[in-house]
């Protein structure tokens, strides 16, 4: 019984190892033949740049070799544009085919070669595709630079800028590639006024020429500006060749004006008390020659002295004396900041005083004054640019008609009865071609009633005031908010200096107004009136003033006299 046992065990392990052999035996191909083969393309070799070669016509060949294991379609091989490919390096075309049969039977010798089209002018980029069914597609490639056949003048900017240079001065140089291809003649260049050329940086003129020997090599020419006048200034560089289209650069650059600085006031200190006066008059050698003088502009600086300034908001300007009339007109106005100077703004303020252009020349009387309480004040400094360019007309002349300006409380009185003459008349030179008043206002005081928005006069209350020329109203002066918040001088705490004044505030020129009466006929003799909006003080509450000032200025092509004005 045992044994029958064991014969029987013996017979299911051999049928076990039979079935066992046959199973692996059907995934096992003893031939070692993969019946599904993965095609793939084989490429030997490299391409590199090809050299420089004229547009329409072609480079010197390179080779690869392609070849292919278990391909089942032909091998297509395409060349991109500007780029040729041959079997037997005779015959080129942009594409070919290697047979599946020649590629999976070894290596077939590919010829590439660059053939720049007429526009393919610089570097010119391409690829060689290499692509069979089934098979993972190779690339190469390809780059070449193509060189014009034609004539041409290159260079390396379109246009040039040059730095801001003041009027008869040179600027810095700046230089430019220029390129020939093809030229049997030499370049010529050309620039126009305000701007020279050079080949070496040292000899400068407005035109040269790139030699025959040099046309077709890279050659640094040199430009620079030398404006002759002040303003935005545009000119062209011009080279030309017979053979080649002329090429063009725009050239530009701002040319400043020469100005000619004078400091009159040099740290004056102004105060009330402790030695100190509000006030300051002193003459001084100003510009002697106003014929190219186109524009006198004034600078005030304040500083505050040891001590500190002045914590108040207090009224300043300064005047020049006309010697004709003995009199102090009035150059320029401004409200002194509260507890600092005005160092935010780096010439302090400025005010353009051509008007009085004919007094500002040569040995000039300037008076300062800054109406401060206390023995702190500010340190002054005045000075002046007289800005060279064509003025608008070479001959000016300035009349006062009211200055009621010496003080805040010299002002004309508002609201109450006054004897202050407002009413003039004048006569306009007959050779005047220009006319304009120039009016300086600012309100003083806190006097009732106030208006409906709680603002009394004549410091808070806006109002609009006329000039009647012959009666009739002609021009308006709005006092309204100038945005004081905005000022940038705005280190004044604690002052109250951000609301709204009428038309001023603190740290701040009180701005001049222009009133243009050109269209009036020179010769006439015209009737002036300054009228104040109307309004009424209750007495309550102290007085409104408002420092006014109003000057007529004539100007001509022709040397002219003050306006005659009769009080």
């Amino acid at each position: 019984m045992k044994q029958h046992h064991i014969s029987k065990l013996l017979t299911t392990l051999s049928l076990i190892i039979v079935l066992i052999f046959t199973i692996n035996c059907s995934s096992d191909d003893s031939s070692g033949n993969n019946s599904n083969p993965t095609p793939q393309l084989v490429t030997t070799g490299t391409i590199v740049a090809f050299t420089d070669t004229d547009v329409m016509s072609h480079s010197a060949s390179q080779s690869i070799q392609i070849g292919g294991n278990d391909l089942n379609e032909n091998v297509n091989v395409v060349a991109s544009a500007n780029y040729q490919v041959s079997i037997d390096d005779v015959s080129f075309t942009n594409q070919l085919t290697i047979t599946k049969d020649a590629a999976n039977a070894g290596n077939t010798t590919v010829y590439v070669r660059f053939s720049p089209a007429e526009t393919a002018i610089g570097p010119i980029t391409g690829s060689l595709a290499i692509t069979s069914n089934q098979a993972t597609s190779v690339t190469i490639n390809l780059i070449g630079t193509g060189i014009s056949i034609t004539p041409v003048i290159s260079t390396n900017f379109a246009d040039l800028i040059f730095e801001d240079t003041e009027v008869q001065s040179i600027s810095a140089a700046l230089s430019l590639s220029v390129n020939g291809d093809n030229l049997d003649t030499g370049i010529s260049l050309e620039v126009t006024e305000g701007f020279q050329i050079s080949l070496d940086n040292t000899v400068f003129t407005d035109a040269l020429e790139i030699s025959a020997a040099n046309a077709n090599n890279e050659t640094i020419v040199y430009l620079r500006f030398m404006p002759s006048i002040a303003g935005d200034i545009t000119g062209t560089l011009t080279l030309q060749n017979a053979e080649a289209d002329t090429v063009e650069i725009d050239l530009s650059g701002v040319g400043l004006p020469v100005i000619h600085n004078y400091v009159t006031f040099n740290s004056e200190r102004l105060a009330f008390g402790g030695g100190y006066n509000q006030s300051s008059t002193q003459t001084f050698n100003l510009h002697n020659d106003l014929t190219n003088i186109a524009q006198v502009k004034m600078y005030i600086k304040l500083r505050c002295p040891s001590g500190g300034c002045d914590e108040w908001d207090v009224y300043a300007n300064v005047k020049v004396r006309d010697v004709a009339s003995g009199e102090m007109y009035e150059l320029g106005r401004y409200i002194t900041p509260y507890w600092n100077d005005n160092s935010q703004l780096e010439r302090g303020f400025e005010f353009d005083v051509t008007d009085f252009k004919s007094l500002l020349t040569g040995s000039a009387e300037l008076r300062i004054r800054t109406e401060c309480w206390n023995d702190r004040g500010y340190e002054v400094t005045v000075d002046f640019d007289y800005i060279e360019g064509t003025p608008d007309y070479p001959y000016s002349a300035v009349s006062r008609l009211i200055a009621y300006d010496d003080w805040s409380s010299s002002g004309v009185p508002y609201g109450v009865a006054h004897n202050m003459d407002l009413d003039k008349s004048f006569t306009v030179p007959s050779n005047a071609e220009s006319i304009h008043l120039r009016t300086i206002i600012s309100g003083w005081g806190h006097a009732t009633p106030n208006d409906t928005d709680g603002r009394p006069c004549a410091e808070w209350c806006y109002r609009t005031h006329d000039i009647k020329i012959n009666g009739s109203n002609m021009f308006q002066h709005n006092l309204a908010p100038l945005g004081c918040a905005s000022n940038p001088v705005n280190n004044q705490d604690p002052g109250n200096w951000q609301p709204d004044r009428a038309g001023w505030c603190p740290g701040m020129v009180v701005p001049p107004r222009i009133d243009n009466l050109s269209s009036i006929v020179a010769g006439n003799t015209l009737n002036f009136e300054y009228d104040y909006e109307d309004w009424v003080s209750d007495g309550l509450n102290g007085n409104a003033f408002y420092a006014t000032s109003t000057f007529v200025i004539v100007k001509s092509n022709t040397p002219i006299t003050k306006p005659n004005v009769v009080e």
